[in-house]
């Protein structure tokens, strides 16, 4: 435990929320009783632990996060086990890439031990409400805002690290159903020397429009291209992209553009682990379509926190429509998710170390000052 957190205070709600069903969770809609809140000022540094009933934040009107985007994120899920337990999933991960972002866009690095700990600690105060019907999970958001009131360009000297909780369901409604994709090749994600590798808001709302063109299409997701000849694969949508091709695993490199994706990483050291080729490199829509003209385009498929793994069944590219393993998910996909799903869920045993119980915590709840509402 950090020593920061030896001062948590936790106010507990007196109104606790209903409970939703978890047979009809959707994603991103319900929220737990409490939050997680830390404060920064610059000269004084990360301050003031607490886990607070959910509610609105109190922002001036001239908060800098409101007008500069100075802001970051992190996903990650918490899982109810087979044995009753509750646990993390790379956890660790989530607090290093964090800190990348914030050293992106001038966000002062947060303490990664204090990062983890705040996360089991309101975990464990809404443990309740950890849903535990196949397929659903407790969705975990921290993120970090320019709290500053200034109406200048430059890095805030105050934020607010806050973590909010949402218990979920699949993140698309067709579950493991294969997706239907648009290659966009007039608007980009990401660009070298940008922002793509980044946790940040502003690198969704630049997605928002190719999203509408694809959804307008009959599209549910868009693949983005690179932002420099607009021939390169890069993502799908949010996630990571994989194409299987002759045999052969491959998948963008990490240079700049591409976002570092836990679930990435796992499908990476997995297949490795298996002896499954792998390979990391560049590689552009015209060789994707090349191997499917060969017959040697046996699956797509990406991945990320919120779906884990999502197969592709189509992709559309200048009217060009190409259907992938007829439209049905693959045996590399359906496994890897069966393997992820199974870690996370504790049916499998973990052994690359990547999970942790929310009791394992250097926090005792019980020292914390507590106030009753």
């Amino acid at each position: 435990m950090t020593d920061l957190l030896a001062d948590l205070k936790i106010t507990k709600t007196q109104a606790p929320k209903p409970k939703p069903d978890p047979k009809t969770l959707g994603f991103g809609e319900v929220f737990t009783d409490h939050m997680f809140l830390l404060d920064y000022d610059a000269g004084r540094g990360w301050h003031d632990p607490r886990i607070v009933p959910y509610g609105p934040l109190a922002l001036d009107p001239a908060a800098a996060v409101l007008h500069y985007a100075q802001e970051m994120f992190e996903g990650l899920k918490t899982y109810q086990t087979v044995d009753g337990g509750v646990q993390l999933f790379r956890v660790d991960m989530n607090a290093k890439r964090t800190n990348v972002t914030n050293d992106r866009i001038c966000i002062p690095p947060i303490d990664e031990g204090l990062y983890v700990d705040a996360i089991k600690a309101l975990v464990r105060i809404d443990k309740d409400w950890v849903p535990d019907y196949p397929g659903t999970s407790l969705y975990i958001r921290p993120f970090i805002i320019a709290t500053e009131p200034f109406l200048g360009v430059r890095p805030s000297h105050a934020y607010q690290f806050i973590i909010i909780l949402s218990p979920v369901g699949p993140y698309y409604k067709e579950g493991l159903a294969p997706t239907r994709i648009f290659v966009e090749d007039e608007y980009v994600r990401a660009a070298q020397g940008g922002t793509g590798y980044s946790k940040i808001g502003g690198n969704y709302a630049m997605g928002l429009k190719s999203q509408e063109k694809a959804h307008a299409k009959g599209f549910s997701q868009v693949l983005w291209l690179d932002g420099s000849e607009r021939k390169y694969v890069e993502e799908i949508g949010t996630s990571n992209a994989f194409f299987v091709m002759d045999g052969t695993v491959y998948t963008a490199p990490l240079e700049g553009t591409i976002l570092p994706g836990i679930t990435r990483d796992s499908v990476l050291t997995i297949l490795r682990d298996r002896g499954i080729p792998v390979r990391e490199e560049r590689f552009t829509i015209g060789d994707v379509y090349a191997a499917a003209d060969a017959g040697k385009l046996s699956e797509v498929f990406a991945s990320g926190t919120a779906a884990v793994i999502s197969p592709v069944g189509e992709m559309l590219w200048k009217d060009r429509s190409i259907i992938i393993n007829g439209g049905e998910i693959g045996p590399l996909a359906q496994d890897l998710y069966d393997t992820i799903t199974g870690i996370q869920s504790g049916r499998l045993e973990d052994k690359f170390g990547w999970t942790v119980r929310i009791e394992d915590c250097g926090l005792r709840i019980e020292n914390c000052l507590v106030i009753e509402e």
